[in-house]
């Protein structure tokens, strides 16, 4: 097996609090020595804090449930199926009862959150 393969599943990793809510870190910078290009988690939305990275760029994708993304102070119903595109610099939080697959590009690193 190519070591630039990887499969995890959700269990499989600790969960852990972020920002958005609670996490499974899926993919992450602990691995980003064969998959430095973006990190993916798994995030049930809890109390997300509005924040904003001025050089990744996020893809939020609703895998069940349904509430509201603000972004740049718009809000923007979501259900499942629902994917959305957040470039960099845009400021962004999220409310409801949903399970999202958050996939930053590149891996969103620590010293690239900002809260507005």
């Amino acid at each position: 097996m190519s070591s630039q393969i990887l499969i995890r599943c959700e269990g499989c990793v600790p969960r852990e609090r972020s920002a958005c809510g609670y996490r499974d870190r899926l993919i992450s910078r602990e691995d980003a020595a064969a998959h430095p290009a973006a990190w993916a988690h798994a995030v049930d939305i809890d109390g997300s804090k509005p924040h904003y990275h001025k050089r990744s760029t996020e893809l939020y994708y609703v895998l069940k449930g349904e509430g509201t993304l603000v972004l740049d102070g718009a809000e923007h119903p979501v259900s499942e199926g629902t994917i959305v595109h957040i470039p960099p610099g845009v400021v962004h939080g999220a409310r409801g009862q949903m399970r999202v697959l958050v996939i930053g590009i590149p891996d969103i690193a620590d010293d690239d959150y900002y809260e507005p």
